[in-house]
């Protein structure tokens, strides 16, 4: 249960790393909860996998696979904006 409160914290401390330029943009609402949502979510995914790899590389690769759906969309449209 640690391991997943840790997971919680430290997504939202990303996803508000990760907020705080698309705010200084203007960006949408929607955007940036969706941008903060998604490292909760990659924070919890990390916590309960159980990859026996490395932690850092465990985290960048889930959170490389979260990313990748949202990431060709936004890249389609905007590439500009990856």
């Amino acid at each position: 249960m640690r391991k997943i409160k840790v997971g919680l914290l430290l997504g939202m401390v990303a996803g508000i790393i990760d907020v705080i330029p698309m705010l200084m943009q203007n960006l949408t609402w929607d955007a940036n909860l969706s941008a903060f949502a998604m490292w909760i979510v990659v924070g919890f995914l990390i916590s309960t996998s159980d990859l026996k790899i490395n932690s850092i590389i465990k985290g960048i690769l889930t959170a490389f696979l979260v990313l990748l759906p949202t990431a060709i969309l936004i890249g389609w449209k905007e590439p500009v904006s990856l």
